[in-house]
C-alpha cells in the first residue's frame, strides 16, 4: 500500500494535497466537505487588508459630516475588528469539525499594526500561517528593491508576532526568484507558495469597457511554477515549497513532487470538478507509485529537481531554439 504521508511546515498530513484559499474553504461545511473527500489540509479563505481599507473609506466617506472626532477611530476599529472575529469563528469551528492541519491566510499589501492580528488566528489554534503578499508598483520611480523589501516586512513583523509556522504565497513578477525565496527563509519562512494567480483584466470588445479575464487556471499554467520549483527545491534547502496554479489532476501534483515540491494546492480543479476530485488525484498517485515501486513520497520527491537530473539546462532554457530550429 503506497505511503502518501508527508510533512508541511513541520506539520504532518496524510497525503500532499492542500485546498488553496478560496470560496471553498470559507465555511465549516465546505471544510468538512473537502476533509471528508481526503484532503491533507486547508488554508482558510484569506482575511483581505484591502478589501478591510476599502470597506473603511467607504464608510468614512458616509460619516464625512459628522460631529464626532472619534468617529473615525471608532470606524476603523470596529471594522478590522469585526472582520478579525468573523474569521477566528470559522477558524475555530473548523478545528473543532476536522482532524486535519488548518492553516490561517491574511492577504497583505502593506507592513501596517493590523498584521499584529497574526497572534489571533495562533490563539484561536491555526497550525501555521500563510501571508498572501501583492504589491501592485504603479509609481515609475519605485526601485524593484523597494518592492521586494515589502514582502519581507510584513513576514518579520508577523514573525514577531506568531512562533507557528508561516509561508509566504507570491507571484512570478521578480527580478529574481531565487534570491526572493533565499532572502523569505533568511527572515524566518517555514515555506513559500508559489505562485499566486492574480486577478488579471481584460477588455471587453463589444461593450469597450475592461472586464476580469479568465478566473479559473488551466492544466497548462503548471509550467509556470514547475520550472522554478524544480531550481528552488535544489538551490534552497529547509524551505518547504507548496506547488500553485495548473494543478488540476494526478499527473500535475506528480510532476510537482518530482520537481521537488512538499505540497500542491489545489484551487480550480475543486471548483470545476468538485471534492470528487480529490480521491481522483489519490488514485493516480497510488497507481503511479505502484508503477514505478515508490512505497511513500519521499521515493520519489525531487527526482527530477534542477540538481537530479543529467542535463540540468532544461530547466535553465528560456526560448524555443531547438523546437523551432528543425521546424520548416
Amino acid at each position: 500500500m503506497a505511503n502518501l504521508e508527508t510533512t508541511y511546515l513541520g506539520l504532518r498530513l496524510k497525503n500532499p494535497l492542500v485546498a488553496a484559499s478560496s470560496g471553498l474553504t470559507s465555511s465549516v461545511e465546505k471544510i468538512k466537505e473537502l476533509a471528508d473527500a481526503g484532503i491533507g489540509a486547508i488554508v482558510l479563505k484569506s482575511i483581505f487588508e484591502e478589501q478591510i481599507n476599502n470597506e473603511i473609506t467607504s464608510l468614512m466617506k458616509n460619516q464625512q459630516n459628522t460631529s464626532y472626532p472619534e468617529a473615525e477611530d471608532y470606524i476603523r476599529n470596529y471594522t478590522r475588528n469585526n472582520t478579525v472575529v468573523h474569521h477566528l469563528e470559522l477558524l475555530k469551528k473548523a478545528k473543532e469539525a476536522v482532524d486535519i492541519p488548518i492553516i490561517a491566510s491574511v492577504n497583505c499589501i502593506s507592513a501596517k499594526e493590523w498584521t499584529s492580528f497574526a497572534k489571533d488566528f495562533e490563539e484561536a489554534g491555526a497550525d501555521a500561517i500563510e501571508l498572501n503578499i501583492f504589491y501592485l508598483p504603479t509609481d515609475r520611480h519605485e526601485k524593484p528593491g523597494m518592492v521586494e523589501q515589502l514582502y519581507i516586512d510584513v513576514l518579520e513583523k508577523v514573525k514577531k508576532e506568531v512562533s507557528i509556522p508561516v509561508s509566504v504565497k507570491f507571484g512570478v513578477h521578480h527580478s529574481n526568484i531565487l534570491g526572493m525565496a533565499d532572502k523569505l527563509k533568511a527572515s524566518g519562512a517555514a515555506g513559500i507558495v508559489m505562485f499566486n494567480r492574480f486577478y488579471e483584466p481584460d477588455i471587453n470588445l463589444d461593450k469597450l469597457e475592461l472586464t476580469s479575464s479568465e478566473v479559473f487556471s488551466s492544466p497548462s499554467d503548471i509550467r509556470r511554477s514547475l520550472r522554478w520549483v524544480g531550481m528552488v527545491s535544489s538551490s534552497i534547502t529547509k524551505l518547504d515549497i507548496a506547488a500553485s496554479t495548473g494543478i488540476h489532476d494526478g499527473s500535475g501534483v506528480l510532476k510537482q513532487l518530482l520537481a521537488g515540491a512538499q505540497v500542491a494546492q489545489l484551487c480550480s480543479t475543486l471548483y470545476v470538478n468538485g471534492s470528487e476530485a480529490i480521491p481522483a488525484i489519490i488514485d493516480e498517485m497510488t497507481t503511479f507509485m505502484k508503477k514505478w515501486n515508490f512505497k511513500k513520497v519521499e521515493d520519489f520527491r525531487g527526482r527530477l529537481s534542477y540538481k537530479n537530473i543529467p542535463d540540468p539546462l532544461v530547466y535553465e532554457r528560456s526560448q524555443f531554439m531547438k523546437y523551432f530550429s528543425n521546424r520548416k
